[in-house]
């Protein structure tokens, strides 16, 4: 039992580290461009053992892309739940969203931004996991929103599901923006857009300095 024990022990923690380099590597080249060749040299690991872990390509994607699921929640979300319910957590969610692009938690940006155009039109079981990771983070904005209105902190008449549209959308032009440029200045714009999207909603301006206290450009 204890030999099985520590065999267990080892395959976990070898799973974990080949885990991390495959989000990182997918961050930057996709999905799509994990071999169990390359990550095996990423993670100083041998193929064989890389293929005893995972056995197919699917399932070596699956294994990513819930890994970088697990790697944002803790980095984004388990962070802001500190905050209580409603415009302080959305504010704590959005400030930290632009801090864990900004900071490249993954190597290429946000694991999700690079990874779901290329399953955006493939069906199957990589789509299926993206998409609900998505929605996850969607559904989470909204809730933290509903939370806002139902206090009175903005308007009756805002629509959650709508604001969390507009939201992860200037996040993740930021993103794209930032990569290709080389550049923090698109956080600087999501960040001012965002303020004036809560403010126009009602949110009270002390509320809103995590938000706009933050220089992305010295960050």
């Amino acid at each position: 039992m204890i030999e099985t024990d520590g065999r267990r022990l080892k395959g976990d923690a070898s799973r974990r580290l080949v885990l991390e380099h495959a989000v990182d590597l997918a961050s930057v080249d996709g999905l799509d461009g994990l071999s169990i060749g390359r990550l095996a040299d990423a993670a100083h690991v041998s193929k064989s053992g890389v293929a005893t872990l995972f056995g197919t390509k699917e399932r070596l994607q699956l294994a990513a892309v819930e890994a970088a699921r697990l790697r944002f929640v803790a980095t984004v979300i388990e962070p802001a739940r500190v905050e209580p319910r409603g415009i302080r957590r959305i504010v704590a969610l959005l400030d930290g969203w632009i801090a864990y692009s900004r900071s490249r938690v993954f190597a290429g940006g946000c694991f999700f931004a690079a990874t779901t155009t290329e399953f955006d039109a493939k069906p199957g079981a990589v789509r299926d996991a993206l998409a609900a990771a998505l929605a996850e983070w969607n559904g989470y904005i909204a809730a933290s929103f509903g939370y806002a209105v139902a206090q009175g902190e903005v308007g009756a008449d805002e629509d959650p599901e709508q604001f969390a549209f507009e939201a992860t959308a200037l996040l993740d032009a930021a993103n794209t923006r930032s990569l290709l440029g080389g550049s923090n200045q698109p956080y600087v714009f999501a960040r001012r857009a965002l303020v004036t999207r809560l403010r126009s909603a009602g949110a009270d301006d002390a509320q809103l300095a995590r938000l706009t206290d933050v220089d992305d450009l010295a960050a």
